[in-house]
């Protein structure tokens, strides 16, 4: 496989290594970036995965809510002028509602939802004609709470939706806000998938075992950095935003609280956007003409 410069671009962005570094772990994954990352991991290259994913789409997170139940909703536009636009807005609204309002599990199950007699599919298609602008609805999400349900949105980019079992709406809301703000990936180490339990613990090995320390105190290592590593990527392990000397286990423990689970979601998060050349589109237009 051909290891373009773009490539290799990405990798030194999501690194910090350098551009030859990137360019040999590529080399040797057969372009897989993945891979590069995990083997430039193990030999200490890389400094730090600095995006979980390529954000480049457009759009708005939604939410709306009712009682006990809510609904957070992932709207796509090709630019954040279009996603800024009040008819892309009011689409966006739309289908918030009508997900709170049916009992569809899918996005194509909502898309076929009738509102005042036309489909949201229809009112989708309308809207790329008016705008010219491709428009996604790219997921949904509903929960139910039987406690506290706690909603978050972060200008219209990232939003949250968290059930608790315990505390008050007040709660719900800071734990929400944290959630948005520090990014864990479940409610505790037990929610961890265990294949990336065991990745890490395959690449702090490869970089303990670097250090020249007998094997025993390797292990020691190795376990104190995956409990370091489980606190980060977890709600209950990290540090409260409002309170860092207090994580949010034990503020959710103080207020006789529970995380019963949460959703977050980013606006175009693991979606890989084209990458334009204004340059040569203005001399294609030009050849064109």
């Amino acid at each position: 496989m051909q290891i373009t410069a773009a490539l290799v671009k990405e990798l030194r962005e999501r690194t910090g290594a350098g551009m030859m570094e990137c360019k040999k772990a590529l080399t040797e994954t057969q372009g897989d970036i993945e891979g590069a990352i995990e083997l430039m991991r193990k030999s200490g290259q890389a400094k730090a995965d600095k995006k979980a994913g390529r954000i480049a789409a457009e759009g708005r997170i939604e939410i709306a809510s009712e009682g006990n139940q809510a609904v957070i909703i992932e709207v796509n536009s090709e630019t954040d002028f279009v996603a800024k636009d009040a008819n892309f807005q009011q689409f966006a609204a739309t289908c918030a509602q009508a997900a709170l309002a049916s009992d569809v599990s899918d996005v194509e199950g909502l898309m076929a939802v009738q509102m005042d007699g036309q489909s949201l599919e229809d009112r989708r298609a309308a809207l790329v004609a008016k705008i010219g602008e491709n428009v996604q609805v790219r997921r949904f999400e509903r929960v139910q709470s039987t406690g506290p349900l706690g909603a978050y949105l972060h200008g219209s980019r990232i939003g949250v939706l968290v059930s608790l079992e315990g505390g008050d709406d007040d709660l719900a809301k800071d734990v929400a806000m944290h959630i948005a703000a520090s990014r864990p990936i479940c409610v505790d180490a037990d929610q961890v998938p265990a294949e990336t339990v065991a990745k890490e613990r395959e690449i702090f090995r490869a970089q303990a075992q670097d250090s020249g320390k007998p094997p025993e105190i390797v292990e020691k290592m190795v376990e104190g950095r995956i409990r370091k590593f489980l606190a980060e990527v977890t709600l209950v392990g990290q540090p409260f935003v409002k309170n860092p000397d207090q994580t949010v286990g034990q503020l959710l423990q103080e207020k006789g609280a529970r995380a019963a689970g949460f959703v977050r979601y980013e606006v175009g998060e693991g979606i890989e956007k084209k990458v334009e050349n204004f340059a040569e589109e203005v001399m294609a237009q030009a050849r064109g003409a």
